[in-house]
């Protein structure tokens, strides 16, 4: 007879008895694993085998599945709802324009937007701001970088704009539901030039016609092909603006360029 004590002989049997034991185990832990079509963690097991009657320690649950190669398909975190989640400070406003484009008083209400230009492989991005009134581009910037250091250099240019031509208050500005228009810069900035914010329903471009329509006449009317540098680029499109401004009469405006009918309708 081996010279074994007697604690020496128990514990022999339970470590010979444990790959049986791990077995039972893990048959009850695949059981759970399979039924969750294999996206339940270790949470959901226990909680399931709980509610069967089995009490099992989420550590030993763990480690079967580590064991086995049980891992939970866990879904990607949806990377519109992280960002925001990061940024709890977004915030989306009413649609306060409700569709009601013909304005008549100028610097009453503007429509902005960014839009991409191909250029030499990449994008350029125009970030332009509309009148509703007098259909003038009353400010833009162009970049090679769709931040939000393009869209604050745009308010501020219209700052200025303002500053200078405008004594209209509480004036609405309309954008889509974009990151850059719904960020915290961007509203401060909103507040502290004394104008309210309205957005686009989700997904509804009609909401914001104006600056898409604007963007639809200068994509058709603009050639900026030959523009070897981004400066080029950027003097092609003043010169447009420009043009558009001061040079191009449309109908909806009594044949009058934008420029004419802003002095038309402060003189009326």
């Amino acid at each position: 007879i081996a010279k074994v004590s007697t604690s020496g002989y128990y514990k022999w049997l339970k470590i010979v008895d444990e790959p049986n034991i791990d077995h039972k185990d893990y048959l009850l832990v695949k059981e759970q694993y399979e039924k969750g079509k294999q996206k339940w963690g270790w949470r959901t097991i226990q909680m399931k085998l709980h509610t069967q009657g089995v009490c099992m320690n989420y550590k030993k649950i763990i480690r079967i599945m580590r064991k086995y190669g049980l891992t939970a398909k866990i879904r990607k975190q949806n990377p519109y709802k992280a960002i925001m989640k990061k940024t709890q400070e977004h915030r989306v406003h009413d649609n306060l324009l409700d569709r009601q484009f013909g304005q008549e008083v100028p610097d009453r209400v503007y429509s902005t937007d960014i839009t991409y230009l191909p250029f030499r492989g990449t994008f350029a991005y125009l970030s332009p701001v509309k009148d509703l009134a007098t259909r003038e581009i009353i400010s833009w910037q162009v970049s090679l970088h769709i931040d939000m250091t393009l869209v604050l250099n745009t308010m501020q240019q219209l700052k200025q704009q303002r500053k200078n031509n405008s004594t209209v208050i509480h004036t609405m500005i309309h954008s889509d539901q974009g990151a850059h228009y719904t960020s915290p810069q961007y509203a401060h900035m909103i507040k502290q030039m004394g104008m309210v914010q309205s957005m686009s329903r989700k997904g509804n471009c009609i909401d914001n016609a104006p600056i898409e329509s604007f963007f639809g006449h200068f994509k058709d009317e603009i050639d900026y092909t030959d523009c070897k540098t981004f400066e080029a680029l950027k003097q092609c499109i003043d010169e447009y603006m420009d043009y558009y401004n001061n040079h191009r009469p449309q109908w909806s405006l009594n044949k009058m360029t934008p420029a004419q009918y802003r002095s038309h309708l402060l003189t009326a």
